[in-house]
């Protein structure tokens, strides 16, 4: 109590107010500051204070500034970090996380604010020293920059599971696409596979039965061929032996053996000598045993062409009521105005033709007629036939049958619609949530690089789905 002012002043920092009280180390009695020094030592212990608390006011602010500044490097080092996480990070959905890192930045300014306020609030507690002030204010730092590191390292680990989780998602809905776009391929492939063999073996089959049919054909001409040659050969022997006569009648007879032997069928009658009709005569019969019409053969012997042979023939056709009449001559008995080459032709409305070639143009014609036979057939029985067909149309049983067949294809066809609604569910819900993370993932971009001053690179995201 008896230390000069100036000892004291200069000893320590002590805030002092005047209406403050003390007590006395000696006696115990306790007064205000006023009352125990003189007006001039309260003076200068008020100086002294009021000195020593704008030296305090302005270590604590120099303490706070530093504190901020140690604050403001932290989170620097931190969203360094961060952005550098992000340039490694390839997924989506960072929005909520920039949002918390916003809420953070706004809760660090929200503790500045709160610094400053307990700057404020320093101005008013005289008593309070530096030490203290300064160990308080760095442990809390230091235990907030604690607190802020720690809760930013957990939610970085939890984005870079969810990106994880993102990334796996789109490369197994890849897959799938890939996958169903593999599966359609193959499944058009075997289609086309099965339709190609199915059409392969259609024309094999096809080719093997015209093959077949064309051999038949083939053997049956040269046996034909073959047969009237050597009856043409007999034939010349046998007129070489005997009258000119008996020698039509070895032509007439071959004629006759060679309808005969091709066309079993068909009923084969000889015209007896005198009367008139021809040589042979050729009903031409069906497999079911149904006259198709008559043939009326002709045969003439003979080195030069008679220009009464068609007429007569004619004639001949029209008394026995026969749709065609051929005429056989040799080679060199020929019309003069006859084609060049031709083996038979129709002339003067009759067939005419040699004897190589008579059995050949007997079976077109025999085909012609029995052509004709079946379309009269069917032209006949055409309208009972349609009015049979009209009340099958119209009956009960059609209309239940078409019914049946209706609603089978009614039960594939929403099979059909089940089937392809769900896909294009499936399909539009994953390109939704494609859509989602693209957006998000170029949205949070964005957002980093307003937070980083453009310090971060543009990120050019491919926004097309790869085949």
């Amino acid at each position: 109590m008896n230390r000069p002012s100036s000892d004291i002043v200069a000893g320590a920092q002590i805030l002092l107010s005047a209406d403050q009280r003390i007590t006395c180390p000696n006696c115990q009695h306790e007064f205000a500051v006023a009352d125990g020094f003189a007006t001039r030592a309260l003076e200068q212990v008020e100086a002294a204070s009021l000195d020593a608390l704008s030296r305090l006011r302005e270590q604590e602010r120099s303490a706070a500034q530093r504190q901020a500044e140690t604050l403001s490097r932290e989170r620097e080092a931190a969203h360094a970090k961060a952005l550098a996480d992000v340039r490694s990070l390839s997924a989506q959905a960072f929005l909520p996380q920039i949002d918390a890192l916003k809420e953070q930045l706004a809760t660090s300014r929200a503790q500045v604010a709160a610094l400053d306020q307990r700057e404020a609030a320093l101005s008013e507690r005289e008593r309070t020293l530096e030490p203290r002030i300064a160990q308080a204010a760095a442990a809390r730092a230091t235990e907030l920059v604690a607190q802020e590191r720690l809760a930013f390292e957990e939610r970085l680990a939890e984005q870079r599971a969810q990106v994880q989780a993102l990334q796996n998602e789109q490369l197994s809905l890849r897959d799938e696409r890939r996958r169903l776009q593999d599966e359609k391929a193959a499944m058009t492939l075997e289609v086309q596979r099965q339709v190609d063999a199915k059409t392969d073996e259609r024309e094999t089959l096809v080719r093997a039965q015209e093959q077949e049919r064309a051999s038949y054909k083939e053997a049956e001409l040269h046996k034909t061929i073959a047969d009237m040659r050597a009856q043409l050969v007999e034939a010349q022997r046998k007129a070489d032996q005997g009258s000119q006569q008996l020698q039509g009648e070895v032509l007439e007879l071959a004629i006759e053996e060679g309808l005969r032997r091709a066309f079993p069928l068909d009923a084969i009658a000889e015209v007896k000598k005198g009367q008139r009709g021809g040589d042979v005569l050729q009903h031409v019969l069906t497999r079911t045993g149904q006259a198709a019409g008559t043939i009326l053969w002709e045969t003439k012997r003979a080195r030069d062409w008679g220009t009464q042979w068609t007429a007569k023939l004619k004639e001949d056709m029209r008394a026995c009521n026969a749709a065609v009449g051929i005429l056989v001559t040799m080679p060199g008995a020929l019309p003069r105005d006859w084609p060049d080459g031709a083996y038979f032709a129709l002339y003067d409305e009759v067939w005419v033709t040699q004897v190589p070639t008579a059995v050949g143009v007997a079976e077109a014609l025999r085909t012609g007629l029995i052509e004709l036979q079946r379309q009269r057939a069917v032209t006949a029985g055409k309208g009972e036939k349609m009015e049979a067909l009209y009340d099958y149309l119209t009956s009960a049983q059609f209309a239940q049958k078409l019914r049946a067949v209706g609603d089978a294809f009614k039960v594939m066809r929403r099979e059909l619609e089940s089937e392809k609604t769900v896909t294009m569910q499936r399909w539009a819900r994953r390109e939704k949530q494609l859509e989602t993370g693209m957006r998000q993932l170029i949205g949070i971009g964005g957002e980093i690089q307003g937070l980083a001053h453009q310090e971060l690179p543009s990120l050019e995201i491919d926004e097309g789905v790869p085949d």
